[in-house]
């Protein structure tokens, strides 16, 4: 059983009455007035309640009973539907809430799906600005529709924020197997976004277009700004994207780089244990024609050429940063 959160009655930009789900349609086809309803999990009785109130089309409700569709605008005659997706991370996994708005001649209904930011705030901005809810229908789906894309912003900044702390942490440290899983489901997150942002612009541009009785000509500047801070967001999404991207770009070339460090130390003291492995070699042959063999100082000859060897391999390598 769905929840009516808000059900009012507004005319020349002010709040005439709170009614009930019922008497939406008496209300919306007085001159001058609208009904705006807002729904908290509705099931099939409060909607086709609506339906048979103001002629919602059979199709739109299929998809508001069916859900988990991707956002979209669609027409029928004199009305629409509209499908929006409001960003929420909770412990780190993020989900999204679905909203519905079915908008026509004398009525603007939202229908949420989930626990998300309630849009009393939504309704409390309007009625402080009565000015511009006496333009009516079309004002409130602006409002909506704007509130929706609000909602992405603090979680894009999020988002940023803690990309950030994970490129700090690449170039401190080497990275992890669970750096690299954490950046992966970051950038899950981030396609998931893009995929959910994406239609928003379409949306907004055929806002602009439309020619509904119930929207003015002089609401499209304000649909044309949603479309903006749309176009920002999706902007955005790309640079975070690809600071994902760099952040295992990073890792991985500093990996490289620290393999690289190691393998010339072992380079270097390969070639310093070669030294006298060769001298020793040489020695170690048994050949009869030898006169260091019979010098009273051979021995003590053969270690001193040896550690003067090795110590001037150690010199040279350390002086070329390889030790």
């Amino acid at each position: 059983m769905g929840e009516v959160v808000a059900a009012a009655v507004y005319s020349k930009g002010r709040k005439v009455t709170d009614i009930h789900l019922d008497e939406g349609r008496a209300w919306a086809s007085k001159p001058g007035h609208f009904v705006w309803i807002g729904l908290h999990d509705p099931g099939s009785e409060e909607l086709g309640s609506l339906q048979q109130q103001f002629n919602i089309h059979e199709l739109a409700l299929e998809d508001a009973l069916q859900r988990h569709t991707r956002p979209k605008l669609e027409t029928f005659g004199d009305a629409l539907f509209l499908v929006l997706y409001s960003p929420l991370r909770i412990d780190g996994e993020l989900t999204f809430v679905e909203t519905q708005l079915f908008a026509g001649n004398g009525y603007v209904i939202s229908a949420r799906y989930g626990e998300s930011t309630p849009y009393s705030r939504v309704r409390q901005r309007c009625e402080a600005r009565p000015l511009l809810l006496e333009h009516g229908e079309d004002f409130v789906l602006y409002a909506l529709l704007s509130f929706v894309i609000e909602n992405y912003r603090p979680l894009m900044d999020g988002y940023y924020a803690e990309l950030e702390q994970i490129e700090q942490a690449v170039l401190e440290s080497a990275m992890s197997q669970a750096d690299v899983v954490h950046i992966q489901h970051l950038r899950r997150d981030l396609l998931r976004l893009r995929r959910n942002i994406g239609p928003l612009a379409e949306i907004c541009q055929e806002l602009q277009r439309l020619d509904f009785p119930f929207i003015d000509k002089n609401m499209r500047p304000y649909f044309r700004d949603v479309a903006i801070h749309v176009s920002r967001l999706l902007e955005d999404l790309t640079n975070l994207r690809e600071m994902a991207d760099h952040a295992i770009e990073i890792g991985l070339l500093l990996e490289s780089s620290r393999q690289s460090v190691v393998q010339r130390k072992f380079a270097a003291w390969a070639a310093i244990l070669a030294f006298p492995t060769a001298v020793a070699g040489i020695y170690g042959m048994n050949f009869h024609n030898m006169p260091e063999l019979n010098w009273q100082y051979g021995y003590f000859g053969v270690l001193g050429f040896i550690g003067l060897g090795c110590t001037a391999l150690y010199a040279s390598f350390r002086h070329y940063d390889w030790l």
